[in-house]
């Protein structure tokens, strides 16, 4: 039994990310759909019989794309958003940078929140408790479930296989647009794939 995790197509980064409710760029549906051909070209590997996806418009756009191909449903997840930047979710890089100079989710505290948002603490027991929630949940599965989600959930998820501690400030197991990121449950190991 594998869980498929994959980071959202390209959005804008002229934009702060977090709980912005910006879609994808022409680029980002380009990843899309070129992923969503990718995986029932191989799905015979793959064997995907359910979709899990941020209910962000990036993340959803993604797995809609994706499930056209795949013939599949899309069930939304609230939990498996990025980190809430509060005020700082979808506002311009350089207005941020003037209202907030300094301000990045790795230039919090742990225990810090953004203004009307979450604090790094909040966003890893969040991921934390979905992810040992979930995976048990898997094991009843046919086939292969497909996470869509977003770069920060992916990282503390490899945190948690892996055993490591996780920290704002700390290593960053990177996730490019579209990419794909299997935890195998049987052995309890996640690799990047593409």
């Amino acid at each position: 039994m594998k869980v498929i995790f994959v980071r959202h197509g390209k959005d804008d980064d002229s934009y702060r990310g977090g709980w912005s409710s910006m879609d994808l760029i022409p680029e980002g549906i380009k990843q899309a759909k070129q992923l969503g051909k990718y995986l029932k070209e191989n799905n015979q590997y793959y064997a995907i019989t359910q979709i899990v996806s941020s209910d962000l418009p990036r993340a959803m756009t993604t797995a809609n794309i994706i499930a056209s191909e795949l013939a599949l449903p899309v069930q939304k997840e609230f939990q498996i958003r990025e980190a809430n930047n509060g005020d700082l979710a979808g506002m311009p890089n350089h207005i941020a940078n003037e209202k907030y100079p300094g301000l990045f989710f790795s230039s919090l505290e742990m225990d810090e929140a953004y203004p009307n948002g979450e604090s790094p603490n909040d966003f890893y027991r969040r991921i934390k408790e979905w992810f040992s929630t979930f995976i048990p949940g898997c094991r009843n599965e046919a086939g292969n479930v497909l996470v869509v989600t977003h770069g920060g959930v992916i990282n503390v998820i490899y945190h948690l296989v892996k055993g490591m501690e996780w920290s704002n400030k700390g290593p960053v197991f990177k996730a490019g647009n579209c990419s794909i990121h299997i935890f195998n449950m049987d052995t309890m190991e996640m690799e990047e794939e593409r």
